[in-house]
């Protein structure tokens, strides 16, 4: 199947990577992008079928054999773009009432690019391969709620189930290498909206109040603690507050104050832990300071994502053979999220999931994922990409 990778294959991806990547749209809004995605596959003849909120999925058929399906996600990012690609974004969405400004600072153009282009060689190269494949173009991976989405509308009643799901994300190491694991190779997230309901007063007179702006800041600072004190070394677990808001003026003391946390956990014995640490600091440092009973929103929850050991070595041999052993490992475990295993654990089959290179090889810097700096080398990124898929579907397919 690799003779289907040609020069002129690469050239259409690299300008489907640089205009999915002048257009993000955010998660649960990817209105264009899932437009632009039917398109191609109408004009190569697909099944096409729309799943959960711009979910776009496209069934190529090729005679009997495995089925096999594919995910890629295609959703951006509200961060400022700072890259100085000439092709960077400028655009604009809205989020939560506000004009925010939008990016693929985690690769997701990459994704788009990559699967059109694997789905093209397929669709052209009937001789190369045999058996059915499930594109599925899958949006709000940011929010974990889009293969739950998908799923939710019928997504597996509406297509021929698989007996593998597919997919790959790109990442800040060098084009031409690939990373792989087996087990858990990413971790579990939750994300959780905390109000902190205090009493508010004049700024000059701090005894009337019940300072919700101390109580989060205590509140903040224990929370670490969790990792540094409460949780094994051994367990790659993370707690991250990335937003916080209170009060209008400095010298007024709000009533309330919210803040964002996220929290990253190998399994579902630590995330239990780590979320009732997370309630017991919390609820305990609201009481210390006087203030009301917490109030606990849930925003986004990513499920497991498990690569089945026997499949994953066999989409490593794949790899191997494509880029040369010492350019795979077979190492990957990542702090990160991901809910891809959602979709092959609804219907209980075997996902493999890796990471392909996004910058040329020598480059000095590498900026990661959701960075505003990240800014892969689209013609390696996607070379890299298209490859190693190629090679993993080749092998699952029937030649």
């Amino acid at each position: 199947m690799r003779e289907a990778w040609t020069a002129d294959r690469l050239d259409t991806a690299v300008r489907d990577y640089i205009h999915f990547h002048r257009h993000p749209e955010l998660s649960g809004q990817e209105e264009r992008t899932a437009a632009a995605i039917r398109e191609r596959l109408v004009a190569l003849g697909l099944e096409v079928h729309d799943v959960g909120t711009h979910g776009v999925v496209g069934v190529l058929r090729n005679g009997d054999g495995p089925v096999v399906a594919y995910r890629a996600d295609i959703d951006g990012l509200p961060i400022s773009e700072d890259t100085g690609l000439d092709y960077a974004s400028t655009d604009t969405a809205v989020l939560d009432g506000t004009q925010v400004p939008t990016m693929h600072a985690c690769g997701h153009d990459t994704h788009i690019a990559v699967a059109l282009a694997l789905l093209g060689a397929l669709a052209e190269s009937p001789a190369a391969w045999s058996g059915t494949v499930v594109w599925i173009f899958q949006p709000a991976e940011e929010t974990a709620a889009g293969a739950a989405g998908m799923i939710a509308d019928g997504l597996w009643d509406r297509v021929p189930r698989p007996t593998v799901v597919l997919g790959q994300h790109v990442t800040a190491i060098a084009a031409g290498q690939v990373s792989i694991g087996a087990g858990n190779i990413m971790n579990l997230g939750d994300s959780w909206r905390i109000t902190i309901r205090g009493r508010g007063a004049h700024g000059a007179k701090p005894q009337d109040s019940i300072d919700p702006i101390v109580i989060a800041a205590h509140t903040i600072v224990r929370l670490q603690t969790i990792v540094s004190r409460e949780t094994d070394p051994a367990h790659p677990v993370v707690v991250t507050v990335g937003q916080i808001h209170a009060g209008l003026k400095e010298n007024i003391i709000p009533d309330e104050a919210v803040f964002a946390l996220n929290v990253r956990t190998p399994d579902t014995v630590v995330r239990e832990r780590v979320l009732d640490a997370v309630r017991r600091i919390v609820d305990a440092e609201a009481a210390a300071g006087g203030a009301e009973p917490p109030r606990f929103e849930s925003i986004s929850h990513f499920p497991r994502c498990y690569n089945d050991p026997e499949h994953a070595e066999v989409a490593a041999l794949a790899l191997d053979e494509e880029f040369g052993g010492a350019s795979v490992s077979r190492s990957l475990r990542a702090t990160g999220s991901e809910d891809v295993g959602a979709l092959a654990d609804a219907i209980g089959v075997p996902l493999v999931f890796w990471m392909f290179g996004a910058y040329a090889p020598g480059r000095e810097t590498m900026p990661a994922n959701h960075s505003p700096h990240f800014a892969p080398d689209g013609r390696e990124a996607v070379d890299t990409g298209a490859r190693a898929g190629l090679a993993v579907l080749g092998r699952f397919l029937a030649t």
